[in-house]
């Protein structure tokens, strides 16, 4: 007999999981988006591939499938408030992307200047699972940024790590 996890039960038990934040941008003949993420993670390094979910319902999914494209920005505790206006805070995407300092990949994805590491990425593969697409990312390019210890999500709440210190030290 299989047994069925109720949904509020799941996601109370995933708030109990930290996870690292991250901004996932694109730009292209779609448009340029933003949203915040912690659904992010490596698949494999042969070839680099990462994946990203994101809600099927967000406004702005049509516009990453068409670009093809994304760029996962890893951030650090600095970002908080960034976090929170790519999160929805903020709807205007020129207003969220002015809150910031970007430099622009080869590809033409938007780079978040002081990221800890930010991923250029192109879709591979996209699979619905319920309320989500999980968007294959083949790794095109990186770029190394801040050393800053990273901003971390738990318990419904950005957490940082101050005690941790930063990366690489």
């Amino acid at each position: 007999m299989e047994v069925q996890v109720a949904r509020l039960e799941f996601r109370e038990a995933m708030a109990r999981v930290c996870a690292p934040v991250n901004i996932v941008t694109t730009d292209g003949p779609a448009g340029r988006g933003g949203f915040t993420a912690t659904a992010m993670c490596s698949v494999s390094d042969d070839p680099p591939t990462l994946l990203v979910c994101m809600n099927e319902r967000s406004a702005q999914t049509g516009m990453f499938l068409a670009n093809k494209r994304f760029c996962v920005n890893v951030l650090t505790q600095l970002h908080m408030h960034l976090a929170g206006k790519f999160a929805g805070a903020i709807r205007d995407m020129a207003e969220r992307y002015s809150a910031a300092r970007w430099q622009t990949m080869p590809s033409g994805m938007p780079a978040l200047l002081d990221a800890i590491v930010s991923f250029d990425c192109e879709i591979g593969a996209v699979n619905k699972v319920g309320t989500h697409n999980v968007m294959f990312g083949r790794v095109v390019d990186i770029r190394h940024g801040s050393e800053e210890a990273a901003l971390l999500y738990v318990g419904r709440n950005y957490m940082q790590p101050s005690a941790l210190g930063s990366f690489g030290g």
